[in-house]
């Protein structure tokens, strides 16, 4: 995951970056937009003699490093810089409701290592975060180099998170954790850096991260034992008011059989077409499956009844989808999670997109599959702490 990329829109990311300060200069290297000194006046107006001070100031307090010569413009070539991964490491988390994903990554957002382990989200908040603490600490020991500390935590959640809070709200399946603030907990036990969002959000960043730049209005599905979705707006996350933005899952699908949600309302998308409510369907009709993964398995072998249920799905999922295409109008809907990896599901999406909506909107509207994978949510959180620890205004009160 490179450290160029931050969860700021544009135009907010430039206004950081063009601070005088010696985190606007940081801001600068880790965008990607400047590898010199020459390029940090060039990018701030800065005099040379004030950007060296602050580039010195940097190398000094261990946020910057010189990695040999740049490329030269005319004359003498200049030293490059970029971000000294060597003072500390970050773990980011995509829990799940059965599993965890644990990403190690360095300052410079270099994935270290990565493990996917069983866990289960309703032994409480307690039991699951003293855990992550315990992996945290295995992981640093083991992977990172001598002098690489812990310095933060990010955390994708399966459930909604309230963006002016930063506490869940009304998680299904998660006993005992509605209300709580996720990363307070965290930064109270371990005291360092931690930051958290819904896992959903955090997959279209870690997306967005994988792909490069280029796709600065993308909309993420994540289609597992329940649905979720996540928007990147102007290059970064859209949480709307709340941190609401993107919750599909209770969106009622018309025209399907009533069937009750976690929720408590009848029809909603998660409850007829997530992997979970197709695991119980296909139950009904006597077919011995125990998860998602049965499901993905019967269809590869020409299921009938497996391979219609997934369509089904995916035309059910697609029919909301088309609504919020027309709306936002995206360059890139990306289908994630297991059910993404489901031919017939896929199939049932696009089908849905391209009949439902405007020719002007599907006609550049790129409908892939998830490149970063099942690294998508731990890139996401990485990224997200990464710019927690890197933030602007931190930097200039550290190097003072």
């Amino acid at each position: 995951m490179p450290s160029s990329t931050r969860t700021t829109p544009p135009d907010a990311a430039v206004t950081l970056a063009s601070s005088s300060g010696p985190g606007g200069v940081l801001d600068l290297v880790r965008s990607g937009r400047a590898a010199s000194r020459a390029d940090i006046a060039r990018h701030t107006g800065l005099s040379p003699s004030t950007v060296a001070q602050r580039v010195d100031a940097l190398l000094a307090a261990g946020f910057l490093r010189e990695a040999g010569e740049g490329v030269s413009h005319g004359g003498r070539r200049p030293r490059a810089l970029e971000v000294d991964p060597s003072t500390g490491v970050v773990l980011a988390v995509d829990l799940g409701s059965h599993h965890a994903t644990f990403g190690l990554f360095d300052l410079a957002g270099r994935l270290l290592v990565s493990r996917t382990d069983t866990m289960d989200i309703a032994a409480g908040p307690d039991h699951v975060l003293g855990w992550i603490a315990a992996v945290a600490e295995e992981l640093r020991a083991a992977y990172a180099e001598p002098g690489q500390e812990l310095r933060g935590f990010g955390i994708g959640l399966p459930g909604p998170v309230d963006s002016t809070s930063g506490r869940m709200v009304s998680p299904s399946r998660m006993p005992g954790w509605n209300g709580l603030d996720v990363a307070s907990e965290l930064r109270a036990r371990t005291g360092l850096v931690a930051v958290a969002d819904n896992d959903a959000n955090l997959m279209a960043l870690g997306e967005h991260t994988a792909l490069g730049g280029g796709t600065d209005q993308l909309v993420f599905v994540k289609a597992g034992s329940s649905i979720g979705c996540g928007v990147i707006a102007f290059g970064g996350v859209y949480r709307g008011h709340h941190g609401m933005a993107g919750d599909i899952s209770h969106v009622t699908v018309p025209g399907v059989p009533e069937v009750l949600c976690s929720c408590g309302r009848i029809g909603c998308l998660d409850a007829v077409a997530g992997g979970a409510a197709i695991v119980q369907a296909l139950r009904r009709e006597g077919v011995d499956v125990a998860d998602t993964r049965d499901i993905l398995a019967l269809a590869r072998d020409a299921h009938p009844l497996a391979t219609l249920m997934l369509r089904e799905a995916g035309l059910r999922t697609g029919g909301v989808l088309a609504t919020i295409m027309n709306f936002f109008n995206p360059q890139r809907l990306v289908l994630g999670g297991i059910l993404g990896e489901a031919e017939a599901f896929v199939a049932g999406v696009r089908s849905t997109i391209y009949s439902d909506c405007l020719p002007m909107i599907t006609d550049q509207l790129d409908i892939a599959i998830t490149v970063a994978k099942e690294e998508a949510g731990i890139r996401g959180a990485g990224r997200l702490v990464l710019d927690a620890l890197f933030d602007p205004a931190q930097v200039d009160r550290a190097v003072r």
